[in-house]
């Protein structure tokens, strides 16, 4: 169900350096997410977001609060979309704030980095085309190269051979476009096949970096919500959960290791960063040239 909200302020500012992806800001348009990712962590009690998978709150007033925000900054570091919902979601026409959003974004020369499981990013190519020239990344997050695992466990998002299409296309009109890897689900995804399926597609449509994790988070609504999924769709694998991980937080895979020595060897191989090439001020980028 889509519901109109007010917001009062819309970008968040980063306090603490962002080594992952140098964000300044954080910028979310809505509340709720549908594509209903049986992982998800911002269905967790902290985040205070009720009905996650069945109300999306669209914020009605971003657009202009945005303006009005982005006129006052002193600093133009990056902003990310991406965190708590997926910024381009399936909505009904004339609801989804997003495309508005990165006009604005453009039109102040804001650098951006966004997360999806989308393929509808490729709607707004014209205007991340205008921001990479400033410095735009889309990273499209991918857990399995299989599409019908991926059915399963991300029932409304993109199939991942969709995501891998749109990040050729973006590779191709000039955007920095990768990977966020993360989460590899413990039981189900950690596997050689997999790791190996995901970075080899990823090389082949354009990927110049992957971000990887090889685990998940779990707390409280989080893993209860999880654990059901589980009962219904992996019979006998939340038991291993349980022997293996308790009552904890982070879930690091069993074969991490292994996996993780993999995955370097990989990229290695096919010339992929495993960390994201971060914006530069056009100041330092300037310096740069009298070295």
């Amino acid at each position: 169900m889509i519901k109109e909200i007010q917001a009062k302020v819309l970008l968040a500012h980063i306090k603490q350096p962002d080594s992952w992806f140098g964000l300044k800001y954080n910028m979310n348009l809505y509340n709720g997410c549908c594509h209903r990712c049986v992982y998800c962590d911002s269905r967790s009690e902290c985040y205070q977001i009720e009905n996650f998978d069945r109300d999306v709150l669209v914020k009605v007033n971003a657009i202009e609060l945005l303006r009005k925000e982005l006129a006052s900054k002193r600093i133009k570091g990056p902003i990310g979309l991406g965190s708590m919902n997926d910024p381009f979601m399936p909505l009904p026409p004339g609801v989804s704030l997003t495309g508005q959003a990165l006009a604005v974004i453009a039109d102040f020369g804001f650098p951006v980095h966004i997360i999806t499981k989308s393929a509808l990013v490729l709607e707004e190519l014209e205007t991340l085309q205008r921001i990479s020239k400033v410095y735009a990344s889309i990273s499209f997050t991918i857990t399995t190269a299989d599409d019908a695992l991926a059915a399963k466990i991300e029932p409304g998002s993109s199939r991942p051979s969709a995501r891998f299409a749109a990040m050729k296309a973006l590779a191709a009109h000039g955007i920095q476009t990768g990977v966020t890897m993360m989460p590899i689900l413990p039981f189900i995804e950690d596997n050689e096949e997999n790791i190996t399926a995901i970075v080899e597609q990823a090389a082949a449509n354009g990927a110049s970096y992957i971000i990887p994790w090889m685990g998940m988070t779990l707390r409280d609504r989080q893993r209860t919500y999880y654990y059901e999924q589980l009962d219904a769709l992996f019979p006998g694998v939340r038991e291993k959960y349980e022997r293996a991980y308790g009552g904890r937080y982070s879930c690091d895979v069993p074969n991490a290791a292994r996996l993780y020595t993999l995955f370097n060897a990989l990229c290695e191989k096919h010339r992929i960063a495993t960390r994201l090439p971060l914006y530069q001020p056009l100041t330092v980028r300037q310096l740069g040239l009298w070295r």
